[in-house]
């Protein structure tokens, strides 16, 4: 989690990789269902974002699976690899959470 709002907002960034070894091993899933537990609960969050170039499937099935759903596109989000990328904006707020 990265820039973390309290206050008014209660809200974070998710950013994540993992290394093409540890793929398809659960790792993932077992470590965002940790931190989304954490942001929720002991931070005292609101929401968490997500920003996911579309063609990453495996990353959007991730958090969709977690509860998060699709809010936006954000064209030329984010450089990457010196690239201006799109994203897609996943998020998941503590109510959605709860359900």
């Amino acid at each position: 989690m990265s820039q973390i709002f309290h206050g008014n907002f209660q809200s974070a960034y998710l950013g994540f990789y993992a290394g093409a070894p540890f793929i398809g091993k659960g790792y993932m899933s077992e470590g965002l269902r940790l931190v989304l537990r954490h942001a929720f609960s002991r931070l005292g969050l609101h929401r968490l974002e997500a920003n996911i170039q579309p063609a990453n499937r495996a990353s959007i099935r991730l958090v969709r699976r977690a509860g998060f759903r699709r809010e936006g596109f954000s064209p030329r989000y984010l450089k990457v690899f010196g690239r201006w990328r799109d994203h897609e904006r996943w998020a998941i707020t503590a109510e959605a959470r709860r359900r």
